[in-house]
């Protein structure tokens, strides 16, 4: 089974138990809601896991849970699992796909109607609310009804909170609405919360809370969105939009003096949150998005920004990008949380694809050399390093490629003798062949300050063998960055997987460095192994991959990654001067 088959298991567990009943599972739905979300985030596949015996290895998952795993992996079932879903149908968690459907609610309309089969029960659905069925449902009602029709159309067509959105797209969305929100006079505050707000690389949906006293002004102005494509829902404190792509946002309206309160408790994570409330207990305090309760007293202390609200329990501010109970609260417990890295470190951007004329094996840049560094300028950079895709092998011959590369260099010269501001390093990003060797040879190679190197084919190679091919290649003397390491595209294809120890110890021994790339379909490192190479001392770089004057603006998502991995200014490159850059460059 794949980790998504496998969190989809436990996801419909915990179902079931919310099913059976809420208060007195609660316990055992927390623990399989958290299992599932750690595997979901997992890069290498958690059979892997098992069979090296590193189980013990992965947080958020107990010791029972760990036992259910080895009986799933050895005997491809489980039979507490069985126990558990036995009197559940399986078309229940069919339902639960769909936008608006929780466990409840799709139980209910599955035992009403009979409902069995999965592979027919969203289409019998929607025929039984088409024909008014569902409105004589006690607790339904005509408007529920529509709103079933509604949540299937929709679910159709991919809208809603099925699928999850890259955090580059998530985060423009929100960023349109919340100017959009703070031109309102009767708005003191507005924050993103959830996953977007800790930066997550993939959102779910968009959840926004406000602070201010005319609750219905706020809703009218919120509602009245240019860019909605519809009114979801419209309450007294609350209310949800759908907007253009079919994306649903979420408002939440709470008074100006508990605002720090709310804030704290819907940008989660869940995990971090439970963590926090058990912090809280020992003290006798109790939290909500209200405040602080005192146990003893009963007194609710409300609090208007999350700085006091986390002083209260006797904790320094955690940054929103650090809470997944990964260390965080005992770090901040201690006064030991890092100064994460800012965009404003950022000296330089060293994976640049201008409009030279390379003829590279991949796509070409759009602009040239001296528009992107007039921008470098404006980015208050140092330096830009140019890697444009190497000269595509199978159309010419080396020395064509040496060719290409020289009047490239000569061009590159001509353009810093004249632009002063901006230091020009020589770069180029080169393919790590199948069998580890470089797409260009030496003399080539010997051309460049140095290359980045990176994996564009055959990505379906064993741990082992991607392992030595990327070795392999980062081994040549040029070689010093190894580009969005993973190969991961967001919602497209998952990361091929590495030997991180070795990797790590590759590249500490040998002075290389892993890129965090910004490009919003790859945000590659993903932020857990950025952790792994923050802890192991490995130096990385952050890089835009721009082929646009216009993504060299993108470096704010590989900074957000980095944050997540906790990374502060000193593990990151090209926060370095030009000078002690081109230092480590050399070495």
């Amino acid at each position: 089974m794949s980790n998504q088959q496998i969190a989809k298991l436990l996801k419909n567990v915990a179902a079931s138990y919310i099913i059976k009943d809420e208060n007195k599972f609660r316990f055992q739905i927390i623990a399989y809601q958290k299992a599932a979300d750690t595997i979901l985030n997992l890069t290498q596949e958690l059979k892997d896991f098992y069979l090296e015996d590193k189980l013990n290895d992965l947080p958020g998952i107990g010791n029972t849970l760990k036992s259910h795993l080895v009986e799933l992996f050895k005997k491809g079932k489980v039979s507490h699992f069985e126990w558990v879903l036995k009197d559940i149908p399986e078309s229940v968690f069919v339902l639960m796909d769909i936008p608006s459907f929780g466990p409840k609610k799709s139980y209910k309309l599955v035992k009403e109607f009979h409902l069995n089969d999965p592979k027919t029960v969203i289409e019998k659905l929607k025929n039984l609310a088409e024909s008014g069925k569902i409105a004589n449902m006690e607790g339904f009602g005509n408007k529920s009804q529509s709103d079933i029709l509604r949540s299937i159309e929709e679910f159709k067509e991919g809208k809603g909170k099925t699928t999850r959105m890259p955090l580059p797209y998530a985060f423009e969305i929100a960023e349109k609405l919340l100017i959009y929100l703070r031109k309102c006079p009767e708005i003191e505050k507005v924050e993103a919360l959830g996953s977007l707000r800790r930066r997550v690389s993939t959102v779910g949906d968009i959840d926004i809370a406000v602070a201010g006293k005319d609750h219905k002004k706020i809703i009218d102005y919120f509602i009245n969105y240019p860019s909605k494509e519809r009114i979801i829902e419209k309450g007294d404190i609350s209310a949800s939009i759908m907007v253009s792509g079919g994306r649903q946002i979420d408002l939440l309206i709470q008074p100006l003096e508990s605002f720090g309160s709310l804030l704290q408790h819907f940008t989660g994570s869940k995990n971090h949150n439970i963590a926090l409330r058990e912090l809280a207990l020992k003290k006798s305090l109790s939290l909500s998005e209200y405040g602080i309760k005192n146990i003893k007293s009963g007194k609710i202390e409300k609090y208007s920004n999350e700085e006091k609200f986390y002083n209260a329990i006797g904790l320094q501010w955690i940054p929103p990008e650090l809470r997944e109970d990964k260390g965080e609260i005992e770090a901040s417990e201690n006064n030991t949380l890092p100064k994460l890295i800012e965009l404003s470190d950022l000296r330089g951007d060293l994976h640049i694809h201008s409009n030279y004329p390379i003829e590279p094996s991949h796509d070409l840049g759009m602009d040239t050399m001296e528009t992107m560094l007039k921008k470098a300028k404006d980015l208050n950079y140092n330096y830009l390093g140019f890697s444009e895709h190497n000269p595509s092998v199978s159309k010419h011959t080396n020395q064509k490629i040496y060719e290409i590369l020289s009047k490239r260099n000569n061009y590159i010269n001509q353009l810093q003798s004249n632009m002063k501001d901006v230091r020009i390093i020589k770069l180029l990003e080169t393919d790590i062949l199948p069998n580890g060797n470089l797409a260009i040879d030496n003399k080539s190679l010997n051309l460049l300050d140095g290359a980045i190197v990176s994996i564009h084919s055959v990505f379906s190679m064993s741990k082992d063998e991607m392992t030595k091919r990327v070795i392999n290649g980062l081994s040549h003397k040029k070689a010093k960055i190894l580009a969005h390491p993973t190969g991961r595209m967001l919602n497209e294809r998952p990361g091929f997987e590495l030997d991180w120890d070795k990797i790590f110890e590759f590249c500490k021994t040998n002075n290389k460095a892993l890129e965090i790339n910004s490009w919003p379909g790859r945000l590659d490192l993903p932020d857990n192994i950025i952790k792994m190479a923050v802890e192991s001392n490995i130096k990385m770089v952050i890089n835009s991959d721009s082929h646009d004057v216009e993504q060299m603006g993108l470096q704010k998502y590989g900074i957000f990654m980095a944050r997540r991995g906790w990374a502060t200014k000193n593990d990151i490159l090209n926060t370095l001067s030009y000078n002690e850059f081109l230092e480590w460059l050399n070495k």
